[in-house]
């Protein structure tokens, strides 16, 4: 059994380059032998400054390449489908951002083929990753805030940028897509469970024509999510999670910072806030546990912790607010 994982890189995306590759450098298990490009001096001048041995001009290329043995995608969401089919294909394990789908359809077709290919497939949520969730399902599992009974959410920034894939509807971009996905995510993570229906209104950029604010109101068996996402916000995010005893508080949810110490609040008393217990966590990147965890899961042939059917309950989910959007009423989830 080797000691590492062999990663390729498809495609010099700036998450990549500037936050994912390097979190995956400094892990244990992970060694990033080759990069890909459609421009190749773009692949070998972005090798260069980060230590890759191997910078290819075509993805293709990189997939002929029998050293790698697991794929990173972090192209634009409406390339996902294509680029995770010809990876496993190929025979090679992936990891590839979220949204990972933009359909059921692409969800379940994916699942068919990892069984044929039988290779490993994840969905890139980091923040499944951070120590600072498992901590919060524990919390709310053993009772610490009595009984959960409402969720509230947020995350926003701002670009008015025309280029940004996230103002590119035929990109998949839009609040939803890349921002919504993570109060959704944590809130499934925590309570280990599926919304049954969703209300959605979007406010539509006319220019865009994305949702650029997103309003979500999801009811899941226990409690109901109530959340915001925004490409045209200031930059905000904050989960709480409110129960008949106390509430816990997480102020950094999405991007906590690698370098700093990360806090997640307990939080009683007359008017909610009185009264504050801190639960700390070192310096920690979610990137590199992200890497880690999926290089160990090829090593020891274990599972993956966000496999392709999460990207099938959340594409099931993604489809319900967009109906409930068109439609002005509540949408139950498939």
């Amino acid at each position: 059994m080797s000691e590492k994982v062999n990663w390729g890189i498809l495609s010099t995306a700036r998450i990549g380059v500037e936050k994912v590759i390097p979190a995956m450098q400094r892990g244990q298990f992970n060694n990033v032998r080759a990069i890909a490009s459609r421009y190749p001096g773009k692949a070998r001048e972005e090798a260069k400054r980060l230590g890759i041995e191997k910078a290819y001009g075509s993805y293709e290329e990189l997939l002929r390449d029998d050293e790698v043995e697991a794929v990173y995608i972090p192209l634009p969401n409406h390339m996902h489908f294509e680029w995770m089919r010809k990876v496993m294909d190929a025979g090679k394990h992936v990891l590839c951002e979220k949204p990972l789908v933009l359909s059921v359809k692409e969800a379940e077709d994916l699942i068919q083929l990892r069984k044929k290919s039988n290779v490993k497939a994840a969905e890139a949520f980091m923040v499944a990753h951070h120590p600072q969730w498992a901590s919060a399902k524990k919390i709310i599992t053993d009772g610490g805030i009595g009984t959960l009974r409402a969720i509230q959410g947020a995350f926003s920034f701002y670009t008015d940028d025309p280029s940004n894939i996230r103002n590119i509807k035929e990109y998949g971009g839009g609040s939803l897509y890349d921002l919504g996905c993570y109060p959704l995510m944590t809130s499934r993570l925590v309570l280990g469970s599926e919304p049954t229906e969703v209300f959605a209104a979007f406010e539509i950029d006319q220019q865009f024509k994305t949702d650029r604010i997103a309003t979500v109101v999801a009811r899941f068996p226990e409690c109901t999510l109530t959340f915001f996402a925004s490409t045209q916000l200031a930059g905000y995010q904050r989960m709480t999670f409110v129960g008949t005893d106390k509430t816990l508080d997480v102020p950094q949810p999405f991007n906590p910072p690698a370098n700093q110490q990360t806090s997640i609040y307990l939080k009683d008393g007359p008017l909610g806030y009185e009264r504050s217990v801190a639960f700390e966590f070192l310096p920690c990147d979610h990137y590199t546990l992200q890497a880690d965890a999926f290089s160990r899961a090829i090593l020891e042939d274990v599972p993956v912790t966000v496999p392709l059917e999460n990207a099938l309950a959340m594409a099931r989910i993604y489809e319900a607010i967009f109906r409930s959007a068109k439609e002005g009423r509540w949408a139950k989830v498939e």
